[in-house]
């Protein structure tokens, strides 16, 4: 039985209203509503706030569903990476792209939209980097294999440990590398 019906059927024996039930657990009727519509799923805090006032065991509660909600957990952060990614590219884009005007109108205002921009740029880099962290994912084939819903099996897994400080110092390199180029593009428009 699915949570959504084992929380509906609980309920119903208990003779309580999604509101009754809201109130004691701490949450709204609409989320009762689409915790019993599986359109979400209670967080942990919920579900042992449920067992106790069912007085049921959390396998009796969430039995076939646990599954599910791993994969809804590794679904949404999947989704969160690729939004994340994709709006850290698209700023680091402008963020390049900036220097030009920079370089053309020396101007506080053009300065400032310019340290805005790096900012924000970086503030998403930071939310994909914290992703990659709880995730323990750093390589390029770590990461592929996570945004397909996969995990390495152990013996790629072990390979990819042994190749991060090879790619940081390769990504170290490469930084320079970009830093030297956008220093030399600057000097030419300067003279």
């Amino acid at each position: 039985m699915q949570f959504s019906a084992q929380i509906k059927k609980y309920r119903v024996d208990m003779n309580l209203s999604q509101e009754e039930l809201a109130e004691k657990i701490y949450v709204t009727r609409q989320t009762i509503s689409n915790w019993e519509n599986d359109k979400s799923y209670p967080d942990i805090h919920s579900l042992l706030l449920l067992s106790s006032l069912f007085h049921v065991s959390l396998d009796q509660l969430i039995k076939g569903d646990i599954e599910i909600m791993k994969r809804e957990i590794v679904d949404e952060e999947i989704r969160k990476m690729n939004k994340y990614g994709t709006i850290y590219s698209i700023l680091l884009i402008a963020t390049f792209l900036s220097i030009i005007p920079i370089m053309i109108w020396i101007n506080v205002y053009v300065i400032i939209f310019a340290a805005a921009l790096y900012a924000v740029t970086l503030y998403y880099a930071f939310k994909v980097e914290r992703i990659k962290k709880n995730n323990k994912i750093y390589t390029y084939k770590e990461i592929t294999a996570f945004m397909n819903g996969k995990r390495l099996d152990e013996l790629t897994s072990q390979q990819e440990i042994g190749k991060r400080p090879y790619q940081q110092f390769l990504l170290a390199m490469g930084s320079a590398f970009i830093v030297i180029i956008i220093a030399l593009v600057v000097g030419f428009f300067l003279h």
